[in-house]
Parts: C-alpha cells; structure tokens; sequence
C-alpha cells in the first residue's frame, strides 16, 4: 500500500524533529494528560499503544503504574523510543495488522494515530484493536474533527513529508467502533473553537 509507505518514510524522515515537537505535549495540553490518567487508572493491565512515535504517552503511563508497551510504522520513531526508554518495549508494526495475540492486552491507545488511516481500512484496523483486547478492556482514541482528508507535505522543522491526514466527524468514528464490538463510554471535544479540534473517544470492548 502506497499510503503506508509514504507514512513510514515520512515519520523516518522527520522523526527527531518530531521527538521535540512533542517534549512538552503533556504540560501543554491539560485535557489530553488527563484523559491519559484516567486511561491509565481504568486500563486494569497491560497496556499498548499504537502509532506510540518516540514514547512519549508510552512512557506517561508506565510513570502512572500501567504495564505499558508501544508499536509504531516508523523504525526511526521506534529507534528513539527505545533510546530514551530502555527500560519499556517498543516494536515496529503496523496497526492495519497488528502483531499481538487474541486477548492479550487490557487497553489500547491510539493517539492521533488513526488518522492516518483511510476510510476503507478503519474497520480492518478497529478489528484488530477488538481482537487483541480483553473483553472489557478499554480503547481510547485521539484524532483530529472535521471532514475530508488534508496531504501534508512539509513539517515538523520543514522537513518533506507526504502523509494523508483524515479528519472525522465523532458520530463517525463512534458508529465504527461500535460495528467493531465496543461499547462507547465517552467522547470528549477538545478546543471546539480552534479551526481542526481534537476529540478523545473511551470505548469498553464488548464481552
């Protein structure tokens, strides 16, 4: 798939400028840490999360006590990660077809991960979310809210990039997660006012 391709060599190309970008996403954005506790105080055992780039959320919640791993595309994202924390477990994979056994994770995290992924293979990419979960296990989402797909093709200290970014509506994403077997717990919209807000969705996996 082209599009996975060109996502993987573009995280590759920009990701130590990315690395810093995102040193201080924490402390700059009250709700995201917020929802990452409560993530991590709900999860209930080991934790994954998926498109972690250098590991920073990754990291988050193993300081707050989750046994927590990550899996990114990218080889330079994981590279980093695995360098300023040595002590989690980093992979690379890819969320369209995850490399873990049925059942063997309490939560998933996707942060602004998914929206790289096109329409037609969300379903495919949720699927496999609900299958390495426990029943009752928790997802939770981040992702940009609006309609139609931007081509980003510079960032991130101007590198080049090419990277398709799909913005959806939350009714969207909610009516597909529940098609893949959750139950939807909580959807919370973060800075309505901005010109892209950002959701967060909570979904329990169905026993």
């Amino acid at each position: 798939m082209t599009w996975l391709a060109d996502t993987r060599t573009s995280y590759d190309t920009v990701a130590s400028s990315y690395a810093e970008f995102m040193a201080d996403a924490l402390s700059a954005q009250p709700q995201l840490k917020a929802a990452l506790t409560l993530f991590a105080a709900e999860v209930g055992g080991p934790a994954v999360d998926v498109g972690c780039g250098p590991g920073h959320f990754t990291a988050y919640l193993a300081s707050l006590g989750v046994d927590a791993s990550g899996i990114d595309l990218s080889p330079g994202m994981i590279d980093l990660a695995r360098q300023a924390h040595p002590e989690l477990r980093f992979e690379v994979g890819s969320m369209t077809d995850l490399a873990l056994p049925d059942a063997s994770v309490a939560g998933v995290l996707a942060s602004w991960s998914l929206i790289h992924i096109p329409d037609e293979s969300v379903p495919v990419t949720l699927a496999h979310f609900r299958r390495v979960l426990r029943p009752d296990g928790l997802l939770m989402i981040g992702y940009h809210v609006g309609a139609g797909t931007r081509l980003k093709t510079e960032g991130y200290g101007g590198h080049p990039m090419r990277v398709h970014i799909h913005l959806r509506q939350p009714w969207w994403l909610a009516r597909r997660v529940r098609a893949a077997g959750f139950t939807v717990e909580a959807e919370w919209l973060i800075r309505p006012e901005s010109e892209v807000p950002s959701a967060i969705l909570f979904a329990r996996a169905s026993a």
